[in-house]
């Protein structure tokens, strides 16, 4: 549709002919914002059809005053009864989203003056345009709430995914998948998150315990480019595991990157296809983690995602860093076995 854009501006009873602008909104935005929140408002999809093909009369520089007439309108919406449309004008107006201008005919048109005012008589959808900074706010909060929602999810699956692997038969973990079946608010997920925060505890206390493997080497080895030749590569493998913590360690750790995590991570591949899935969560393009991996080694870069998710309110640009750590200047200084027991021993680190 080539029309996108409606300017708000100052009118004066049913003039149609603004004398000076305002500001210029979206109106394709505030119908999608009124499209998400209908539940708020009691609409149905029915109703949104309806206004969709009356925004769909507007033209650009012509007002916000729909002059289609009822037959036309229905045809538009695909064929639904006058009636039906009536009643769903009815609505819209009801909740202030809509306004009718009769003309003493009831007929829709506008008439001109010589000094150029105008008066229209229809169906205005000032009102709408009107309150789109709070159909905006009301979408963005929805919004918010699904995300922070599926995130809460994730660790609620997490958590249940690792008590379910030390006890199968668990009554609790039963009854809270069970649970996560219904539509539940953010209040709820929070809730079943505190559920889950003492057993996950007892579970965790006697995994956290290990040790991370000491592995010898050099740390202070780099390589520089990339060798297709066995024998470099087998020199590579061996300089990226002194610099490659323990997989516990990293878990245990970088409880951040875990909790979105599905399933239980038992081994590195688990890891390095679970960094995959979170790199474009965060900015990280697949090509740039696909670099980095054949760089520095996918485990070193899978420790890149889980280190970098941990310590995420330190850094302004994600991919910026990891690029920086694992193809750029500071690749030579990037370890994540040094970084982590850095973040284990730190007050903020994961009990």
């Amino acid at each position: 549709m080539a029309f996108t854009k409606l300017s708000l501006q100052a009118f004066g009873g049913n003039d149609d002919t603004p004398a000076t602008p305002t500001y210029e909104t979206d109106i394709w935005a505030v119908f999608r914002a009124l499209r998400d929140t209908r539940d708020l408002f009691g609409l149905r999809p029915g109703h949104l059809h309806t206004l969709q093909a009356m925004l769909s009369f507007l033209k650009a520089g012509h007002g916000h005053t729909v002059f289609a007439s009822n037959e036309e309108i229905c045809r538009r919406i695909g064929g639904v009864d006058e009636r039906t449309l009536r009643r769903h004008i009815d609505r819209f107006i009801e909740l202030g989203f809509m306004k009718r201008n009769d003309s003493p005919n009831r007929k829709r048109y506008r008439v001109r003056s010589s000094d150029g005012h105008s008066i229209s008589y229809g169906l205005s959808l000032s009102p709408l345009l009107t309150r789109a900074s709070e159909l905006l706010s009301a979408a963005q909060e929805q919004e918010n709430a699904r995300r922070d929602c599926m995130f809460l999810r994730k660790q609620i699956l997490s958590r249940l995914a690792c008590l379910e692997q030390a006890d199968s038969a668990s009554d609790l973990v039963r009854d809270l998948r069970k649970t996560l079946r219904r539509k539940l608010t953010l209040f709820d997920y929070r809730t079943v998150l505190e559920l889950l925060e003492g057993p996950c505890s007892q579970l965790s206390t006697a995994v956290d315990q290990q040790e991370a493997t000491k592995l010898p080497a050099n740390d202070g080895q780099t390589v520089r480019h990339q060798s297709k030749s066995e024998e470099e590569r087998k020199d590579l493998e061996g300089e990226i595991d002194t610099e490659t913590p323990n997989l516990q360690t990293l878990t245990a750790t970088c409880d951040q990157a875990t909790s979105f995590a599905t399933s239980s991570i038992v081994s590195w591949d688990d890891a390095e296809r679970h960094a995959r899935t979170l790199a474009p969560m965060i900015g990280i393009h697949e090509n740039t983690f696909d670099k980095a991996a054949s760089r520095i080694g996918p485990r070193k870069a899978a420790c890149a995602i889980f280190i970098i998710l941990q310590v995420g309110n330190r850094i302004r640009d994600f991919a910026a860093y990891f690029h920086s750590i694992t193809l750029g200047r500071r690749q030579n200084d990037f370890n994540p076995k040094r970084l982590l027991e850095s973040l284990a021993h730190s007050p903020a680190a994961p009990a």
